[in-house]
């Protein structure tokens, strides 16, 4: 067993994102743990995590803590955000299974190698609960 402060936690960068502060609270280089990691991104406003994954084929989660986070799969990569919201507007359910706003206790489940886009469009921070498998397992 191991406790991780949050002081004790690995703050690290993933390729893609932005204005966001990760951190690694547990997983093979934080507390030896093999099948899987945990951590909690903070975005700040506006921040987000551009296209990825597509190519990863590890399980994740995600379970929001705190504000809300704007998530898109890859069928809207080249829709701009004025066609989106304007589609939205007339349908809200639109691009229902495509598109989610995802607000405090939602969680959200991403399979291997499904790619996505992550943007906080609020003026408020966002903290995520992040569970990821490692390759493999």
């Amino acid at each position: 067993m191991k406790k991780v402060t949050f002081e004790e936690a690995t703050v690290y960068e993933a390729p893609g994102h932005h204005d966001v502060v990760l951190r690694r609270f547990s997983g093979k280089d934080v507390t030896g743990a093999e099948k899987f990691w945990v951590g909690m991104s903070h975005f700040e406003p506006h921040g987000g995590a551009g296209w990825g994954y597509a190519d990863n084929a590890c399980e994740k989660v995600y379970y929001i803590l705190e504000g809300q986070m704007t998530v898109k799969d890859a069928t809207l990569k080249d829709v701009s955000k004025e066609e989106i919201d304007a589609n939205l507007a007339k349908d809200p359910k639109y691009y229902e299974g495509h598109y989610w706003k995802l607000n405090v206790g939602d969680c959200f489940f991403m399979g291997p190698n499904e790619e996505r886009y992550f943007e906080n469009e609020t003026d408020y921070a966002v903290k995520t609960l992040v569970i990821i498998t490692y390759p493999g397992v």
